[in-house]
């Protein structure tokens, strides 16, 4: 799946201590939920949006410490 906002790839990050996530466009949010919700991927969705220096909105979709973010990114790679 691209990023809409960067037309890049989007990534599953596995940097930091709290588990892998998704930092997506708010504009594609109900689309990645809908994709993870179909397999019953369990994840949040951080409360708060940001925007860098006028860029459209991003926010976070946690998948928890549990969560494999290799099967999440095969998912990804799969939706055109």
């Amino acid at each position: 799946m691209t990023d809409a906002t960067t037309q890049q790839r989007l990534r599953v990050s596995t940097d930091g201590t709290a588990g892998p996530y998704i930092t997506v466009p708010v504009s594609q949010l109900d689309e990645i939920k809908r994709i993870l919700d179909d397999r019953r991927i369990r994840y949040w969705v951080e409360e708060n949006s940001i925007s860098w220096e006028g860029s459209p909105y991003v926010t976070v979709i946690n998948l928890g410490r549990e969560g494999d973010a290799d099967s999440v990114q095969v998912i990804l790679d799969s939706v055109r």
